[in-house]
């Protein structure tokens, strides 16, 4: 009855798929384009406005840098929350909350004073809305990715569940995008004493949109049923075991599988997208807007591929498409250097975008991939823990060690090599694990993926 619900079509002038697929585009959109603004801000502005004191440029960016990663500490504890809640009372309520919280988070960091203003009030202002940010993240991704997965039928899962993975370039297109066209309109002294503002401001206007498409969608059909079997159970006098306790009691394996899946994916979009910022910058001498925009055409092209290796996914399996991503990133990153060292910029853009696209290659199947691991009670928990724990030691911090790399040999190979070690990792993680692409999400136990 339970793979019924999920494929059943339902008459009207959208399916409910194509509905609950754009819900989630959005608001995943609108939650990243917060995230990665500060990211992006993190190398080009914060270093300015928050770190003035610092004694050089490159220990003024590792203090942005580390607030930033102060954002991905605080991931897997949204996770754990949200997880635990979204497996208790749905998908759909902490999907909103997270969009409400994260867009409050950026507002305010777009109302802060810096450093002149308030002195060293200012980063620890910057720091714990920063902390809200991750936390709201945390709780994201997990219930963004299974309300499509749990509605999708089976045999397309991996497509529609790609489109939430969109909405990361999507997100990272208009904060490169604004924060570009700002640095057209601008020169640098207004930029950096109140331009940088205004994409922080216009979240407010992005966040009502995402709010209001998120509350028309449906809560997962397998989520109820899970939920209805659950309140049987309790009238029958028998009490299930929290989730967190319950995933990290049967699905060890599939937690450290998620994580270690995640080093290569993770660490490389951070290196190609923000660190790139920082090496053109410190490194070539550039301006920070060949950078920006070198990353703006990628990400256009990013978003429109991420669904593609998603459909391939579905025809060949999960475990071919993320080990090309994987083993991808680990050889181009040698590349990717070399032609940023050209400093031409076509050869940038073709730098980034092939980076992307082998990034892609894992991103795209990621979601039906970690919603393969768990059984639906748990599953909200399982995804959130095994993709956000892996995010504190892979994205969070890869730009603070891609910076220190940068500034002990001046040079992108030892970045290079630090992204081929994390490749390494991550072609282990998936080559242990078995094919999950035939799975029935309704039906998986703990016998079944042992």
């Amino acid at each position: 009855m339970a793979s019924t619900l999920v494929s059943e079509p339902t008459t009207g002038r959208r399916s409910p798929i194509a509905r609950i697929v754009g819900a989630s585009l959005i608001g995943t959109t609108v939650e990243w384009y917060d995230f990665f603004l500060y990211g992006v801000a993190a190398a080009a502005v914060f270093p300015h406005v928050f770190f003035p004191n610092a004694k050089d440029p490159l220990q003024a960016t590792l203090l942005s840098f580390a607030t930033y990663w102060i954002g991905f500490v605080f991931r897997p504890l949204g996770g754990l929350v949200f997880g635990h809640f979204g497996d208790r009372i749905g998908r759909k309520k902490l999907l909103v909350l997270s969009l409400l919280m994260m867009g409050v988070a950026t507002f305010g960091i777009g109302l802060l004073p810096g450093y002149a203003q308030v002195g060293a009030l200012a980063p620890v202002l910057l720091t714990v809305l920063r902390c809200v940010q991750g936390f709201a993240l945390g709780g994201e991704w997990g219930g963004a990715v299974l309300i499509v997965s749990e509605h999708g039928e089976p045999g397309r899962r991996g497509f529609w569940a790609s489109w939430p993975q969109a909405g990361a370039p999507a997100g990272q297109l208009i904060a490169n995008g604004v924060l570009a066209m700002l640095a057209v309109f601008q020169d640098d002294a207004a930029f950096l004493s109140w331009g940088w503002r205004i994409p922080f401001l216009l979240s407010a206007v992005l966040v009502i949109i995402g709010l209001w498409v998120r509350l028309q969608v449906e809560e997962s059909p397998l989520f109820k049923a899970a939920r209805e079997r659950a309140e049987v159970r309790a009238s029958e006098g028998t009490v299930d075991k929290l989730p967190l306790l319950d995933v990290l009691r049967r699905y060890p394996r599939e937690i450290l599988t998620a994580m270690g899946a995640r080093m290569a994916e993770n660490v490389a979009y951070y290196i190609f997208t923000i660190v790139i910022t920082t090496y053109v910058v410190e490194q070539l001498k550039l301006p920070k807007s060949f950078a920006l925009n070198a990353v703006l055409i990628a990400a256009a092209i990013h978003f429109c591929t991420i669904p593609m290796w998603g459909a391939l996914s579905d025809r060949i399996g999960r475990k071919p498409v993320y080990l090309i991503g994987a083993v991808g990133v680990g050889v181009w990153a040698f590349v990717f250097f070399a032609m940023l060292n050209t400093k031409s910029f076509p050869l940038a853009v073709i730098a980034v975008i092939v980076g992307l696209l082998f990034h892609g290659a894992m991103y795209g199947p990621q979601s039906a991939f970690f919603a393969e691991l768990f059984g639906t009670k748990v599953r909200y928990s399982g995804v959130s823990i095994g993709y956000q724990l892996a995010s504190i030691i892979a994205g969070g911090l890869a730009p603070i060690i891609a910076v220190d790399l940068l500034a002990s040999y001046h040079s992108g190979s030892a970045i290079a090599v630090y992204v081929a070690i994390c490749s390494v990792i991550s072609v282990v993680a998936v080559l242990s694990y078995r094919e999950t692409r035939q799975r029935d999400l309704a039906t998986i136990t703990k016998g079944e993926v042992a």
